[in-house]
Protein backbone atom coordinates (compact mmCIF):
# COMPACT_ATOMS: atom_id res chain seq x y z
CA UNK A 1 0.00 0.00 0.00
CA UNK A 2 3.03 2.26 0.44
CA UNK A 3 3.33 5.02 -1.99
CA UNK A 4 -0.05 5.58 -3.08
CA UNK A 5 -1.96 8.38 -2.92
CA UNK A 6 -4.14 9.04 -0.30
CA UNK A 7 -7.99 9.37 -2.04
CA UNK A 8 -9.95 11.49 0.16
CA UNK A 9 -13.73 10.64 0.81
CA UNK A 10 -16.11 12.92 -1.23
CA UNK A 11 -17.47 14.23 1.98
CA UNK A 12 -14.23 15.47 2.84
CA UNK A 13 -13.75 16.83 -0.43
CA UNK A 14 -17.63 18.65 -0.18
CA UNK A 15 -16.65 20.15 3.51
CA UNK A 16 -13.46 21.49 2.37
CA UNK A 17 -14.89 23.60 -0.67
CA UNK A 18 -17.79 24.51 1.72
CA UNK A 19 -15.18 25.86 4.12
CA UNK A 20 -13.64 27.79 1.16
CA UNK A 21 -15.95 29.07 -0.26
CA UNK A 22 -17.50 30.12 3.22
CA UNK A 23 -13.92 32.03 3.39
CA UNK A 24 -14.57 33.98 0.49
CA UNK A 25 -17.96 35.00 1.22
CA UNK A 26 -16.75 36.52 4.21
CA UNK A 27 -13.86 38.44 2.45
CA UNK A 28 -16.75 39.07 0.00
CA UNK A 29 -19.06 40.56 2.39
CA UNK A 30 -16.43 42.71 4.57
CA UNK A 31 -15.19 44.74 1.18
CA UNK A 32 -19.13 45.19 -0.15
CA UNK A 33 -19.82 46.29 3.68
CA UNK A 34 -16.54 48.64 3.47
CA UNK A 35 -17.67 49.88 0.28
CA UNK A 36 -21.04 50.96 1.07
CA UNK A 37 -19.53 52.38 4.46
CA UNK A 38 -17.87 54.62 2.53
CA UNK A 39 -20.31 55.72 -0.20
CA UNK A 40 -22.59 56.54 2.80
CA UNK A 41 -20.24 58.85 4.52
CA UNK A 42 -19.22 60.45 1.38
CA UNK A 43 -15.88 59.30 0.57
CA UNK A 44 -14.36 59.34 -2.44
CA UNK A 45 -11.33 58.26 -2.59
CA UNK A 46 -8.50 55.75 -4.08
CA UNK A 47 -9.14 53.00 -1.32
CA UNK A 48 -12.80 52.97 -2.81
CA UNK A 49 -11.90 52.07 -6.48
CA UNK A 50 -9.57 49.56 -5.06
CA UNK A 51 -11.91 47.57 -3.20
CA UNK A 52 -14.86 48.56 -5.41
CA UNK A 53 -12.43 46.76 -8.20
CA UNK A 54 -11.60 43.91 -6.46
CA UNK A 55 -15.24 43.31 -6.02
CA UNK A 56 -16.26 43.69 -9.30
CA UNK A 57 -13.47 41.96 -10.81
CA UNK A 58 -15.38 38.73 -9.70
CA UNK A 59 -18.39 40.11 -10.05
CA UNK A 60 -19.07 42.45 -12.83
CA UNK A 61 -22.99 42.49 -12.71
CA UNK A 62 -23.08 44.63 -8.98
CA UNK A 63 -25.11 47.14 -10.31
CA UNK A 64 -25.01 49.32 -7.17
CA UNK A 65 -21.00 49.39 -7.12
CA UNK A 66 -21.01 50.30 -10.64
CA UNK A 67 -23.26 53.53 -9.72
CA UNK A 68 -20.39 53.74 -6.84
CA UNK A 69 -17.16 54.11 -9.01
CA UNK A 70 -18.82 56.49 -11.10
CA UNK A 71 -19.27 59.14 -8.26
CA UNK A 72 -15.98 58.59 -7.46
CA UNK A 73 -14.71 59.05 -10.80
CA UNK A 74 -17.33 62.50 -11.14
CA UNK A 75 -15.43 63.25 -7.98
CA UNK A 76 -11.56 63.06 -9.50
CA UNK A 77 -12.97 64.69 -12.27
CA UNK A 78 -12.97 67.97 -10.04
CA UNK A 79 -10.17 67.44 -8.10
CA UNK A 80 -7.61 66.41 -11.07
CA UNK A 81 -5.99 68.17 -14.05
CA UNK A 82 -7.26 67.03 -17.63
CA UNK A 83 -3.88 64.88 -18.22
CA UNK A 84 -4.49 62.95 -14.36
CA UNK A 85 -8.32 62.35 -15.67
CA UNK A 86 -7.05 60.86 -19.30
CA UNK A 87 -4.58 58.77 -17.51
CA UNK A 88 -7.83 57.40 -14.89
CA UNK A 89 -10.29 56.97 -17.32
CA UNK A 90 -7.51 54.58 -19.61
CA UNK A 91 -7.08 52.83 -16.49
CA UNK A 92 -10.84 52.26 -16.43
CA UNK A 93 -11.37 51.12 -19.89
CA UNK A 94 -8.45 48.56 -19.08
CA UNK A 95 -10.26 47.51 -16.00
CA UNK A 96 -13.27 46.90 -17.87
CA UNK A 97 -11.73 44.61 -20.32
CA UNK A 98 -10.41 42.30 -17.46
CA UNK A 99 -14.18 42.27 -17.10
CA UNK A 100 -15.75 41.52 -20.00
CA UNK A 101 -13.27 38.62 -19.91
CA UNK A 102 -15.32 37.69 -16.93
CA UNK A 103 -18.53 38.08 -18.45
CA UNK A 104 -18.80 39.33 -22.16
CA UNK A 105 -22.70 40.05 -21.99
CA UNK A 106 -22.32 42.20 -18.78
CA UNK A 107 -24.67 44.80 -19.05
CA UNK A 108 -23.01 46.76 -16.25
CA UNK A 109 -19.54 46.81 -17.44
CA UNK A 110 -20.99 47.83 -21.37
CA UNK A 111 -23.20 50.41 -19.68
CA UNK A 112 -20.01 51.83 -17.32
CA UNK A 113 -17.75 51.60 -20.48
CA UNK A 114 -20.15 53.53 -22.74
CA UNK A 115 -19.94 56.01 -19.84
CA UNK A 116 -16.34 56.43 -19.25
CA UNK A 117 -15.84 56.81 -23.04
CA UNK A 118 -18.23 60.07 -23.47
CA UNK A 119 -16.32 61.50 -20.39
CA UNK A 120 -12.96 60.66 -21.53
CA UNK A 121 -11.00 64.13 -22.56
CA UNK A 122 -9.36 62.36 -25.66
CA UNK A 123 -11.50 59.35 -26.42
CA UNK A 124 -9.94 56.93 -28.86
CA UNK A 125 -12.63 55.86 -30.79
CA UNK A 126 -10.22 53.36 -32.94
CA UNK A 127 -9.21 51.20 -30.27
CA UNK A 128 -13.32 50.81 -28.95
CA UNK A 129 -14.07 49.49 -32.30
CA UNK A 130 -11.40 47.17 -32.07
CA UNK A 131 -12.25 46.15 -28.73
CA UNK A 132 -15.59 45.47 -30.63
CA UNK A 133 -13.92 43.75 -33.79
CA UNK A 134 -12.20 41.31 -31.19
CA UNK A 135 -15.46 40.77 -29.11
CA UNK A 136 -17.42 39.89 -32.17
CA UNK A 137 -15.16 37.75 -33.42
CA UNK A 138 -15.67 35.47 -30.69
CA UNK A 139 -19.15 35.84 -30.32
CA UNK A 140 -20.95 37.10 -33.79
CA UNK A 141 -24.23 37.58 -32.10
CA UNK A 142 -23.38 39.59 -28.66
CA UNK A 143 -26.38 42.10 -28.91
CA UNK A 144 -24.68 44.08 -25.79
CA UNK A 145 -21.38 44.74 -28.24
CA UNK A 146 -23.66 45.42 -31.51
CA UNK A 147 -24.96 48.55 -29.40
CA UNK A 148 -22.18 49.62 -28.21
CA UNK A 149 -20.56 49.29 -31.38
CA UNK A 150 -23.64 51.42 -33.22
CA UNK A 151 -23.14 54.15 -30.55
CA UNK A 152 -19.39 54.21 -30.95
CA UNK A 153 -20.01 54.74 -34.75
CA UNK A 154 -22.19 57.13 -34.55
CA UNK A 155 -19.89 58.79 -32.10
CA UNK A 156 -16.48 58.47 -34.60
CA UNK A 157 -18.72 59.21 -37.55
CA UNK A 158 -17.56 56.21 -39.51
CA UNK A 159 -18.60 56.14 -42.98
CA UNK A 160 -21.74 54.33 -44.14
CA UNK A 161 -20.27 52.65 -46.94
CA UNK A 162 -17.09 51.54 -43.88
CA UNK A 163 -20.02 49.41 -41.76
CA UNK A 164 -21.72 48.02 -44.98
CA UNK A 165 -18.32 46.51 -45.89
CA UNK A 166 -17.68 45.76 -42.58
CA UNK A 167 -21.46 43.59 -42.34
CA UNK A 168 -20.05 42.12 -45.86
CA UNK A 169 -16.90 40.82 -44.19
CA UNK A 170 -19.10 39.12 -40.87
CA UNK A 171 -21.43 37.81 -43.85
CA UNK A 172 -19.12 36.39 -45.74
CA UNK A 173 -17.53 34.75 -42.94
CA UNK A 174 -20.31 33.39 -41.35
CA UNK A 175 -23.95 33.05 -43.22
CA UNK A 176 -25.64 32.71 -39.91
CA UNK A 177 -25.01 36.24 -38.69
CA UNK A 178 -28.39 37.28 -37.84
CA UNK A 179 -26.74 40.49 -36.08
CA UNK A 180 -25.12 41.36 -39.29
CA UNK A 181 -28.10 41.06 -42.00
CA UNK A 182 -30.10 43.10 -39.34
CA UNK A 183 -27.64 45.54 -39.32
CA UNK A 184 -27.38 45.72 -42.76
CA UNK A 185 -30.41 45.97 -43.05
CA UNK A 186 -30.61 49.55 -41.46
CA UNK A 187 -27.26 50.82 -43.56
CA UNK A 188 -28.95 49.94 -46.62
CA UNK A 189 -31.74 52.68 -47.02
CA UNK A 190 -29.27 54.88 -45.73
CA UNK A 191 -26.47 54.74 -48.08
CA UNK A 192 -29.02 53.63 -51.58
CA UNK A 193 -32.46 54.97 -49.94
CA UNK A 194 -35.63 54.57 -52.78
CA UNK A 195 -36.68 57.81 -54.48
CA UNK A 196 -40.52 58.62 -53.43
CA UNK A 197 -42.77 59.81 -56.33
CA UNK A 198 -42.86 63.45 -55.79
CA UNK A 199 -46.45 64.21 -54.01
CA UNK A 200 -48.20 67.22 -53.38
CA UNK A 201 -49.61 67.32 -49.61
CA UNK A 202 -52.13 70.44 -48.75
CA UNK A 203 -51.08 72.46 -46.42
CA UNK A 204 -54.63 74.39 -46.77
CA UNK A 205 -57.73 73.56 -47.95
CA UNK A 206 -56.94 73.88 -51.58
CA UNK A 207 -59.25 74.99 -54.51
CA UNK A 208 -59.49 71.71 -56.39
CA UNK A 209 -61.26 68.55 -54.58
CA UNK A 210 -58.64 66.21 -55.92
CA UNK A 211 -56.98 64.26 -52.77
CA UNK A 212 -53.31 63.95 -52.47
CA UNK A 213 -52.35 60.81 -53.67
CA UNK A 214 -50.71 58.35 -51.22
CA UNK A 215 -47.16 58.93 -49.99
CA UNK A 216 -44.55 56.08 -49.08
CA UNK A 217 -41.67 56.68 -46.68
CA UNK A 218 -38.40 56.11 -47.95
CA UNK A 219 -36.78 53.63 -45.69
CA UNK A 220 -36.60 51.51 -48.40
CA UNK A 221 -33.83 50.51 -50.37
CA UNK A 222 -33.35 51.31 -54.41
CA UNK A 223 -34.26 48.86 -56.57
CA UNK A 224 -30.85 48.76 -58.36
CA UNK A 225 -29.24 47.80 -54.91
CA UNK A 226 -32.29 45.51 -54.18
CA UNK A 227 -31.61 43.52 -57.25
CA UNK A 228 -27.94 43.03 -55.84
CA UNK A 229 -29.06 41.88 -52.50
CA UNK A 230 -31.12 38.98 -53.65
CA UNK A 231 -28.20 37.80 -55.22
CA UNK A 232 -26.29 37.70 -51.94
CA UNK A 233 -29.12 36.34 -49.99
CA UNK A 234 -29.53 33.72 -52.49
CA UNK A 235 -26.02 32.56 -52.67
CA UNK A 236 -26.36 32.61 -48.11
CA UNK A 237 -29.70 30.45 -48.31
CA UNK A 238 -28.46 27.85 -51.19
CA UNK A 239 -25.67 27.32 -48.96
CA UNK A 240 -27.01 26.59 -45.87
CA UNK A 241 -31.10 25.90 -46.25
CA UNK A 242 -32.09 25.47 -43.16
CA UNK A 243 -30.74 28.71 -41.64
CA UNK A 244 -33.28 31.38 -40.83
CA UNK A 245 -30.61 34.18 -40.89
CA UNK A 246 -30.69 34.45 -44.70
CA UNK A 247 -34.56 33.45 -45.25
CA UNK A 248 -35.41 36.42 -42.92
CA UNK A 249 -33.55 38.91 -44.45
CA UNK A 250 -34.78 37.99 -47.78
CA UNK A 251 -38.14 38.91 -45.86
CA UNK A 252 -37.74 42.14 -45.25
CA UNK A 253 -36.10 42.65 -48.93
CA UNK A 254 -39.84 41.75 -49.94
CA UNK A 255 -41.11 43.99 -47.58
CA UNK A 256 -42.85 47.64 -48.48
CA UNK A 257 -41.83 50.44 -46.52
CA UNK A 258 -44.48 51.86 -44.50
CA UNK A 259 -46.88 54.50 -46.07
CA UNK A 260 -47.20 58.14 -44.46
CA UNK A 261 -50.31 58.65 -42.52
CA UNK A 262 -53.06 60.15 -44.26
CA UNK A 263 -57.15 60.19 -44.34
CA UNK A 264 -57.79 57.29 -47.10
CA UNK A 265 -61.76 57.83 -46.76
CA UNK A 266 -64.13 59.73 -46.04
CA UNK A 267 -68.07 58.43 -45.82
CA UNK A 268 -71.27 60.52 -45.49
CA UNK A 269 -74.62 58.99 -44.72
CA UNK A 270 -77.07 61.74 -44.92
CA UNK A 271 -80.06 59.38 -43.19
CA UNK A 272 -78.28 58.35 -40.19
CA UNK A 273 -76.33 62.22 -40.57
CA UNK A 274 -73.06 60.95 -39.62
CA UNK A 275 -69.74 60.90 -40.99
CA UNK A 276 -66.73 58.21 -40.84
CA UNK A 277 -63.31 58.92 -41.88
CA UNK A 278 -60.79 56.14 -42.32
CA UNK A 279 -57.05 56.81 -42.21
CA UNK A 280 -53.94 54.39 -43.13
CA UNK A 281 -52.99 53.45 -39.82
CA UNK A 282 -54.81 53.60 -36.04
CA UNK A 283 -55.02 57.35 -34.53
CA UNK A 284 -56.43 59.02 -31.91
CA UNK A 285 -58.97 61.34 -33.77
CA UNK A 286 -59.82 63.51 -30.23
CA UNK A 287 -55.79 64.12 -30.07
CA UNK A 288 -55.01 64.95 -33.42
CA UNK A 289 -56.96 67.72 -34.30
CA UNK A 290 -59.54 66.64 -37.31
CA UNK A 291 -61.67 69.47 -38.65
CA UNK A 292 -65.01 68.98 -40.40
CA UNK A 293 -66.29 71.71 -42.76
CA UNK A 294 -69.67 71.42 -44.21
CA UNK A 295 -70.47 73.66 -47.04
CA UNK A 296 -67.33 76.18 -45.54
CA UNK A 297 -68.58 76.41 -42.15
CA UNK A 298 -66.29 74.66 -39.57
CA UNK A 299 -68.81 72.26 -37.71
CA UNK A 300 -68.46 71.59 -33.86
CA UNK A 301 -68.43 67.39 -33.28
CA UNK A 302 -67.59 65.01 -31.28
CA UNK A 303 -65.25 61.97 -33.09
CA UNK A 304 -65.23 59.06 -31.24
CA UNK A 305 -63.80 55.69 -32.28
CA UNK A 306 -66.26 53.12 -33.60
CA UNK A 307 -65.70 50.90 -30.37
CA UNK A 308 -65.19 51.85 -26.80
CA UNK A 309 -62.16 49.96 -26.50
CA UNK A 310 -60.52 51.29 -28.81
CA UNK A 311 -58.30 54.46 -27.65
CA UNK A 312 -56.46 54.47 -31.30
CA UNK A 313 -58.51 53.05 -34.22
CA UNK A 314 -58.30 53.18 -37.98
CA UNK A 315 -62.19 54.18 -38.54
CA UNK A 316 -63.56 57.37 -36.70
CA UNK A 317 -67.23 58.60 -36.97
CA UNK A 318 -69.03 61.57 -35.47
CA UNK A 319 -72.65 62.92 -35.94
CA UNK A 320 -73.95 65.92 -37.31
CA UNK A 321 -77.00 67.94 -34.98
CA UNK A 322 -80.04 66.78 -36.37
CA UNK A 323 -81.36 68.26 -39.40
CA UNK A 324 -78.01 69.68 -40.44
CA UNK A 325 -78.00 67.78 -43.85
CA UNK A 326 -81.38 65.66 -43.97
CA UNK A 327 -83.00 67.65 -46.77
CA UNK A 328 -82.88 65.43 -49.42
CA UNK A 329 -83.02 67.96 -52.05
CA UNK A 330 -80.03 70.23 -51.29
CA UNK A 331 -76.56 69.08 -51.89
CA UNK A 332 -73.53 69.40 -49.23
CA UNK A 333 -69.95 69.49 -49.73
CA UNK A 334 -67.67 68.31 -47.23
CA UNK A 335 -63.95 68.33 -46.06
CA UNK A 336 -62.09 66.96 -43.32
CA UNK A 337 -59.06 68.69 -42.27
CA UNK A 338 -56.30 66.09 -40.25
CA UNK A 339 -54.46 69.56 -38.71
CA UNK A 340 -51.60 67.47 -37.46
CA UNK A 341 -50.69 66.16 -40.85
CA UNK A 342 -50.54 68.85 -43.99
CA UNK A 343 -53.79 66.48 -45.75
CA UNK A 344 -57.31 66.56 -46.18
CA UNK A 345 -60.10 64.55 -47.67
CA UNK A 346 -63.00 66.04 -49.42
CA UNK A 347 -66.41 64.43 -50.33
CA UNK A 348 -69.59 65.78 -51.94
CA UNK A 349 -73.42 64.25 -50.76
CA UNK A 350 -75.20 65.37 -53.75
CA UNK A 351 -79.02 66.21 -54.60
CA UNK A 352 -81.52 63.38 -54.38
CA UNK A 353 -78.23 61.01 -53.00
CA UNK A 354 -78.53 59.32 -49.57
CA UNK A 355 -74.80 58.85 -49.08
CA UNK A 356 -71.56 59.20 -50.67
CA UNK A 357 -67.86 58.98 -50.25
CA UNK A 358 -64.18 59.85 -51.45
CA UNK A 359 -61.61 56.91 -51.03
CA UNK A 360 -58.45 55.81 -52.35
CA UNK A 361 -58.53 51.59 -53.27
CA UNK A 362 -56.62 49.25 -51.76
CA UNK A 363 -54.79 49.12 -55.12
CA UNK A 364 -54.42 53.22 -55.18
CA UNK A 365 -52.93 52.66 -51.68
CA UNK A 366 -50.56 49.88 -52.94
CA UNK A 367 -51.66 48.11 -49.52
CA UNK A 368 -51.23 44.44 -50.32
CA UNK A 369 -48.22 44.65 -52.88
CA UNK A 370 -46.28 47.49 -54.71
CA UNK A 371 -46.17 47.93 -58.23
CA UNK A 372 -43.25 46.21 -59.90
CA UNK A 373 -41.15 47.61 -63.01
CA UNK A 374 -40.57 45.11 -65.61
CA UNK A 375 -36.85 44.40 -64.19
CA UNK A 376 -37.78 43.80 -60.87
CA UNK A 377 -40.46 41.55 -62.02
CA UNK A 378 -37.96 39.38 -64.21
CA UNK A 379 -35.93 39.39 -61.20
CA UNK A 380 -38.67 38.12 -59.07
CA UNK A 381 -39.79 35.94 -61.31
CA UNK A 382 -36.17 34.33 -61.52
CA UNK A 383 -35.60 34.22 -57.94
CA UNK A 384 -39.19 32.16 -57.52
CA UNK A 385 -37.99 29.58 -60.09
CA UNK A 386 -34.16 29.22 -57.83
CA UNK A 387 -36.50 29.26 -54.53
CA UNK A 388 -39.02 26.26 -56.44
CA UNK A 389 -35.87 24.13 -57.65
CA UNK A 390 -34.18 24.39 -54.16
CA UNK A 391 -37.86 23.21 -52.53
CA UNK A 392 -37.37 19.96 -54.81
CA UNK A 393 -34.05 19.19 -52.80
CA UNK A 394 -35.46 20.53 -49.90
CA UNK A 395 -38.80 19.76 -49.46
CA UNK A 396 -39.55 19.65 -46.04
CA UNK A 397 -37.67 23.22 -45.48
CA UNK A 398 -40.33 25.44 -44.18
CA UNK A 399 -38.09 28.78 -44.69
CA UNK A 400 -37.93 27.95 -48.72
CA UNK A 401 -41.90 27.33 -48.69
CA UNK A 402 -42.89 30.32 -46.79
CA UNK A 403 -40.16 32.51 -49.08
CA UNK A 404 -42.04 31.22 -52.15
CA UNK A 405 -45.40 32.02 -50.71
CA UNK A 406 -44.15 35.39 -50.11
CA UNK A 407 -42.39 35.63 -53.84
CA UNK A 408 -45.72 34.96 -55.67
CA UNK A 409 -47.49 37.45 -52.80
CA UNK A 410 -45.97 39.84 -54.42
CA UNK A 411 -45.74 38.82 -58.12
CA UNK A 412 -49.17 38.39 -58.37
CA UNK A 413 -51.18 37.32 -55.53
CA UNK A 414 -54.74 36.72 -57.36
CA UNK A 415 -52.80 34.57 -60.05
CA UNK A 416 -51.00 32.41 -57.36
CA UNK A 417 -54.04 31.74 -55.22
CA UNK A 418 -54.57 27.85 -55.61
CA UNK A 419 -50.79 27.66 -54.95
CA UNK A 420 -50.63 29.67 -52.42
CA UNK A 421 -52.88 27.57 -50.37
CA UNK A 422 -51.26 24.26 -51.86
CA UNK A 423 -47.77 25.48 -50.12
CA UNK A 424 -49.52 26.55 -46.73
CA UNK A 425 -51.38 23.14 -46.33
CA UNK A 426 -47.57 21.36 -46.56
CA UNK A 427 -46.33 23.68 -44.18
CA UNK A 428 -48.89 23.19 -41.39
CA UNK A 429 -47.74 19.52 -42.18
CA UNK A 430 -44.02 20.14 -41.92
CA UNK A 431 -44.20 22.92 -39.00
CA UNK A 432 -47.10 21.73 -37.35
CA UNK A 433 -46.17 23.54 -33.80
CA UNK A 434 -46.95 26.59 -35.84
CA UNK A 435 -49.64 25.48 -37.77
CA UNK A 436 -51.93 28.26 -36.55
CA UNK A 437 -49.73 30.71 -37.32
CA UNK A 438 -49.05 29.62 -40.34
CA UNK A 439 -53.45 29.30 -40.79
CA UNK A 440 -53.87 32.90 -39.51
CA UNK A 441 -50.93 34.13 -42.16
CA UNK A 442 -53.08 32.40 -44.96
CA UNK A 443 -56.34 33.72 -44.10
CA UNK A 444 -54.78 37.27 -44.24
CA UNK A 445 -54.21 36.57 -47.28
CA UNK A 446 -56.88 35.40 -48.64
CA UNK A 447 -58.52 38.19 -47.39
CA UNK A 448 -56.65 40.52 -49.12
CA UNK A 449 -57.07 38.78 -52.12
CA UNK A 450 -61.09 39.07 -51.54
CA UNK A 451 -60.92 42.92 -51.42
CA UNK A 452 -59.02 43.08 -54.13
CA UNK A 453 -61.65 40.92 -56.01
CA UNK A 454 -63.90 43.07 -54.62
CA UNK A 455 -62.64 45.92 -56.05
CA UNK A 456 -62.29 44.69 -59.48
CA UNK A 457 -65.94 43.94 -60.00
CA UNK A 458 -66.75 47.45 -57.90
CA UNK A 459 -69.64 46.10 -55.50
CA UNK A 460 -69.86 46.46 -51.94
CA UNK A 461 -70.36 42.80 -50.69
CA UNK A 462 -67.50 40.97 -49.63
CA UNK A 463 -68.03 36.73 -49.82
CA UNK A 464 -65.17 34.71 -48.19
CA UNK A 465 -67.05 31.59 -47.38
CA UNK A 466 -65.57 28.27 -47.34
CA UNK A 467 -61.84 29.06 -47.20
CA UNK A 468 -61.11 28.08 -43.45
CA UNK A 469 -60.31 31.48 -42.34
CA UNK A 470 -59.20 31.60 -38.69
CA UNK A 471 -59.10 35.14 -37.82
CA UNK A 472 -60.49 38.43 -39.48
CA UNK A 473 -58.33 41.70 -40.64
CA UNK A 474 -57.94 44.43 -42.63
CA UNK A 475 -61.23 45.23 -41.61
CA UNK A 476 -60.85 49.04 -41.89
CA UNK A 477 -60.72 48.41 -45.94
CA UNK A 478 -64.66 47.14 -45.49
CA UNK A 479 -66.05 50.76 -44.43
CA UNK A 480 -68.24 50.77 -47.33
CA UNK A 481 -69.00 46.72 -47.21
CA UNK A 482 -73.10 46.60 -46.99
CA UNK A 483 -73.35 42.22 -47.22
CA UNK A 484 -70.29 40.35 -45.67
CA UNK A 485 -70.48 36.10 -45.78
CA UNK A 486 -68.22 34.62 -43.81
CA UNK A 487 -69.78 31.25 -43.68
CA UNK A 488 -68.34 27.47 -43.28
CA UNK A 489 -65.21 28.99 -42.19
CA UNK A 490 -62.89 28.60 -38.85
CA UNK A 491 -63.91 31.97 -36.91
CA UNK A 492 -63.90 31.79 -33.49
CA UNK A 493 -65.33 35.48 -32.38
CA UNK A 494 -66.20 38.42 -34.39
CA UNK A 495 -63.76 40.67 -33.18
CA UNK A 496 -64.31 44.60 -31.79
CA UNK A 497 -62.16 45.76 -35.04
CA UNK A 498 -65.46 44.39 -37.36
CA UNK A 499 -67.77 47.41 -36.01
CA UNK A 500 -65.89 49.50 -38.63
CA UNK A 501 -68.35 47.99 -41.33
CA UNK A 502 -70.54 51.42 -40.51
CA UNK A 503 -72.74 50.64 -43.80
CA UNK A 504 -73.06 46.58 -43.27
CA UNK A 505 -76.93 45.88 -43.41
CA UNK A 506 -76.64 41.92 -43.55
CA UNK A 507 -73.99 39.74 -42.05
CA UNK A 508 -74.03 36.01 -42.72
CA UNK A 509 -71.67 33.89 -40.92
CA UNK A 510 -73.25 30.18 -40.72
CA UNK A 511 -71.38 27.34 -39.76
CA UNK A 512 -68.69 28.60 -37.98
CA UNK A 513 -67.71 28.13 -34.10
CA UNK A 514 -68.45 31.68 -33.14
CA UNK A 515 -69.04 32.05 -29.56
CA UNK A 516 -68.12 36.20 -28.83
CA UNK A 517 -70.32 38.62 -30.98
CA UNK A 518 -68.16 41.42 -29.65
CA UNK A 519 -67.61 43.60 -32.68
CA UNK A 520 -71.36 43.33 -33.81
CA UNK A 521 -71.42 46.90 -31.95
CA UNK A 522 -73.42 50.03 -32.76
CA UNK A 523 -73.46 48.98 -36.50
CA UNK A 524 -76.42 51.54 -37.64
CA UNK A 525 -77.55 49.88 -40.74
CA UNK A 526 -77.32 45.89 -39.86
CA UNK A 527 -81.10 44.47 -40.42
CA UNK A 528 -79.73 40.69 -40.45
CA UNK A 529 -78.26 38.58 -38.80
CA UNK A 530 -77.55 35.25 -39.86
CA UNK A 531 -75.67 32.58 -37.54
CA UNK A 532 -76.58 29.17 -37.85
CA UNK A 533 -74.64 26.03 -36.73
CA UNK A 534 -72.02 28.23 -34.41
CA UNK A 535 -71.05 28.08 -30.40
CA UNK A 536 -73.23 31.41 -28.70
CA UNK A 537 -74.03 29.77 -25.54
CA UNK A 538 -75.68 32.23 -23.72
CA UNK A 539 -78.09 35.71 -23.92
CA UNK A 540 -75.46 37.67 -22.91
CA UNK A 541 -72.92 36.37 -26.02
CA UNK A 542 -76.21 38.01 -27.91
CA UNK A 543 -75.62 41.76 -25.92
CA UNK A 544 -73.70 43.73 -28.31
CA UNK A 545 -76.84 43.19 -30.90
CA UNK A 546 -79.08 45.23 -28.86
CA UNK A 547 -77.26 48.10 -29.97
CA UNK A 548 -78.02 47.84 -33.77
CA UNK A 549 -81.24 50.09 -33.69
CA UNK A 550 -82.03 47.83 -36.89
CA UNK A 551 -81.78 44.59 -36.64
CA UNK A 552 -84.95 42.81 -37.86
CA UNK A 553 -83.93 39.36 -38.35
CA UNK A 554 -81.77 36.73 -36.89
CA UNK A 555 -80.88 33.27 -37.43
CA UNK A 556 -79.67 31.31 -34.30
CA UNK A 557 -80.72 27.91 -35.58
CA UNK A 558 -78.17 25.68 -34.62
CA UNK A 559 -76.81 26.70 -31.58
CA UNK A 560 -76.65 26.11 -27.82
CA UNK A 561 -78.27 29.34 -26.75
CA UNK A 562 -81.77 28.20 -27.97
CA UNK A 563 -81.80 25.48 -25.35
CA UNK A 564 -81.83 28.40 -23.12
CA UNK A 565 -85.50 28.37 -20.92
CA UNK A 566 -87.77 30.71 -22.27
CA UNK A 567 -85.18 31.72 -24.97
CA UNK A 568 -87.66 33.76 -27.58
CA UNK A 569 -89.29 35.44 -24.76
CA UNK A 570 -85.96 36.94 -23.09
CA UNK A 571 -85.04 37.35 -26.80
CA UNK A 572 -87.60 39.84 -27.66
CA UNK A 573 -86.98 41.92 -24.67
CA UNK A 574 -83.44 42.29 -25.42
CA UNK A 575 -84.19 42.70 -29.19
CA UNK A 576 -87.33 44.86 -29.70
CA UNK A 577 -86.50 45.75 -32.93
CA UNK A 578 -86.47 41.69 -34.49
CA UNK A 579 -89.76 40.42 -36.09
CA UNK A 580 -88.38 37.67 -37.62
CA UNK A 581 -86.63 35.66 -35.31
CA UNK A 582 -85.51 31.91 -36.12
CA UNK A 583 -84.24 29.28 -33.54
Amino acid sequence: MHGRVKVKSTAQQEEEKRKDREKKLKIYVAARDACFTKRKEGIFDDEALQISQQLLSSNPDFATLWNYRREILMYLETVKEEDEVQKIYVAELSFLESCLKVNPKSYGSWHHRWWVSTRLPKPDWARELNLCDRCLSLDDRNFHCWDYRRMVVKMSCVPVDQELAFTDRLIGSNFSNYSSWHYRSTLLPLLHPESPEPTSPCHKPPQSSTPPSPQILSHRVCEEQLLKEYELVQNAFFTDPNDQSAWFYYRWLLGRAEREEMISCVYVCRDEERVAVAFSGPVNAQACGLLLVLDGLPQRVEWRSVHPRFKHSPVWICDFPPGTISDIPNEHNLTVHWTEKPTHRDCALYTGRSESWCRDSATDQELFRSELSVEKTSVLQSELQSCNQLQELEPLNKWCLLTIILLMRALDPLGYEKETLAHFQTLKEVDSMRSAYYSDLCSKFMIENTILKMEYAEVRVFSISDKNLTTLCHLDQLLLVTHINLSSNQLQRLPPQFAMLQCLEVLEADDNSIENLEGVYHLPKLEEVILKNNKISSLSDLQPLASCPKLKRLDLRGNPVTQTADVESKLAELLPSVTDLLL
